[in-house]
C-alpha cells in the first residue's frame, strides 16, 4: 500500500502541477504571438475536453492491461505536448499539442489512471482516504510547481520553462514502476462479471451517476476558469504578477488540507452532504471575494479557501463511484465522470476568454459560477451512495 501511495502521489504532484501553472503562461505567450485571450484560452478549453475525452478510454485501457503502460505513454505524450506549446508557430498548431496532446497526455498520467490503481489495491474501509492523500498530493504539485514555473518563466523565458518542463514531466516513467499490479501480466486483466458494456449500461441508467456527474461539471467550469483566467484578472485590476503566483501557490498549499480532510470525513460522512457542503461554499467564497475590496490581502484569503474546497470533490465523488458499482471498471467508469467535469472546464476556460474579449470583464462569467455552484450542491444531495443491486429491480430514487 506505501508504494503504492507514494508513487501515485509522485506522479499526480509532478503531472497536476505542471498543469496548474498554465494560467501563468497566457499573458507571455499571447503577447508574444499576438494572440487574443480567446486563442489561448480556446487551446486550454481543448486540452480540457481532450483530457476528459481521452481520460474514458485511458481508464478502459488501464482497467485492462493495467496502469503501467498507460502512465509510460501519457509521459512522453505530455512531455511532447509541453515541447509543441514552446515552439508552435502558429494558433493551429498551439492547438493541436497545448490542446489535444497535452490533454490526452494528461488523461493518461492522472486521477482516473491512478485511482484505479488505488481501488484495486486497498480496502474499501481506507479507500476514500488514500483517494485523499493522492488528490492532497496534486494539491501539493500545485503549491511547488506554480511559484517554481512562474520563477522559470521570468528567468529563462516562456519558452524554455516549457521544455525544461517537459524534460521533468518524464520522471513518471520510472515513478510507473511502482504502480504495477499482480494479475495484468501477459496483458491478460482479472476476470470480471461485467463486460465494459454492461458497466456502461448499468452506470448510465442509475440516477445517483446522473447525478455525480452534473455536480462534476459544475466543479470543472469553476477551477478552470479560476486557475487560468485568475492571474489575468487579477493584473487587469492592478495586481502585480507576483500575486497572481501567490495567489495559485496558496489555493495548492490549501487543497493539500482540504482534499486530505474531505477524503478523510468521506470514511465516516455521507459523501453526498460533504460535496453539497463543497460546492455551496464555493458559490459562498465567490460572491464575498467580488463583493469586498480587491487587495492583495482578499486575494489572499480568497485563494486560501478555494483551495480548501479546490479538489476535495475528487475523493468523495470517485469513493462514492467505487461504493456503487465496485472498482472492476473504476478507471474507465472515473473516466466517464470526468469527462463531464472537463466539458465544465472547457465551458469555463473558453467563456471566460470569449467573454472577455467581447465585453472587457469577467464579471459575467463569475456569476454563472456562482449560480452553477449552488445547482451543484442540490443536485448532490439525492445521490444514494449504497451499493448496487446487482440482478434486483432498482428503486426509481436510486
Amino acid at each position: 500500500m506505501v508504494q503504492v501511495l507514494a508513487c501515485g502521489a509522485a506522479i499526480v504532484t509532478l503531472s497536476m502541477g505542471i498543469r496548474h501553472g498554465f494560467g501563468l503562461w497566457l499573458q507571455p505567450i499571447t503577447q508574444a504571438q499576438g494572440w487574443t485571450r480567446e486563442t489561448f484560452a480556446f487551446a486550454i478549453a481543448i486540452q480540457n475536453l481532450s483530457w476528459g475525452l481521452f481520460g474514458i478510454f485511458a481508464g478502459m485501457l488501464a482497467d485492462r492491461f493495467g496502469a503501467f503502460r498507460v502512465l509510460m505513454g501519457g509521459a512522453v505524450f505530455y512531455a511532447a505536448g509541453l515541447a509543441g506549446m514552446a515552439l508552435s508557430p502558429n494558433a493551429f498548431s498551439f492547438t493541436l499539442t497545448a490542446g489535444v496532446l497535452t490533454g490526452a497526455a494528461q488523461a493518461g498520467t492522472t486521477y482516473a489512471v491512478v485511482y484505479g490503481v488505488i481501488g484495486r489495491q486497498i480496502a474499501a474501509e481506507r479507500r476514500s482516504w488514500a483517494m485523499g492523500v493522492a488528490a492532497a498530493a496534486g494539491s501539493f504539485g500545485q503549491f511547488l510547481m506554480v511559484p517554481v514555473e512562474g520563477f522559470l518563466i521570468s528567468g529563462i523565458g516562456w519558452q524554455q520553462a516549457l521544455l525544461a518542463l517537459g524534460m521533468a514531466v518524464l520522471l513518471i516513467v520510472p515513478l510507473a514502476l511502482g504502480l504495477r499490479e499482480p494479475g495484468f501480466g501477459g496483458g491478460a486483466a482479472p476476470a470480471r462479471e461485467q463486460t465494459i458494456g454492461e458497466a456502461l449500461r448499468e452506470a448510465f441508467k442509475y440516477p445517483s451517476f446522473q447525478l455525480l456527474m452534473a455536480g462534476y461539471f459544475v466543479c470543472g467550469f469553476q477551477v478552470v476558469f479560476i486557475g487560468v483566467h485568475m492571474p489575468s484578472y487579477l493584473k487587469d485590476k492592478g495586481l502585480s504578477p507576483q500575486v497572481a503566483s501567490y495567489a495559485l501557490a496558496l489555493i495548492g498549499l490549501f487543497n493539500v488540507f482540504g482534499t486530505y480532510i474531505a477524503g478523510t470525513l468521506g470514511q465516516r460522512l455521507a459523501r453526498r452532504k460533504i460535496l453539497a457542503f463543497i460546492y455551496l461554499a464555493r458559490a459562498v467564497a465567490i460572491t464575498v471575494f467580488l463583493l469586498v475590496p480587491l487587495s492583495p490581502a482578499s486575494v489572499y484569503v480568497f485563494s486560501s479557501v478555494m483551495g480548501l474546497l479546490w479538489l476535495s470533490t475528487v475523493p468523495p465523488t470517485n469513493a462514492t463511484v467505487a461504493q456503487i458499482f465496485g472498482v472492476a471498471h473504476l478507471s474507465m467508469l472515473g473516466g466517464f465522470v470526468f469527462f463531464s467535469h472537463q466539458i465544465g472546464s472547457f465551458m469555463g476556460v473558453w467563456l471566460g476568454g470569449y467573454l472577455y474579449d467581447k465585453t472587457g470583464s469577467y464579471d459575467i462569467v463569475w456569476y454563472i459560477a456562482i449560480a452553477l455552484g449552488v445547482f451543484a450542491a442540490l443536485v448532490n444531495l439525492p445521490v444514494k451512495e449504497s451499493a448496487i443491486q446487482r440482478g434486483l429491480p432498482q428503486a426509481a430514487g436510486a
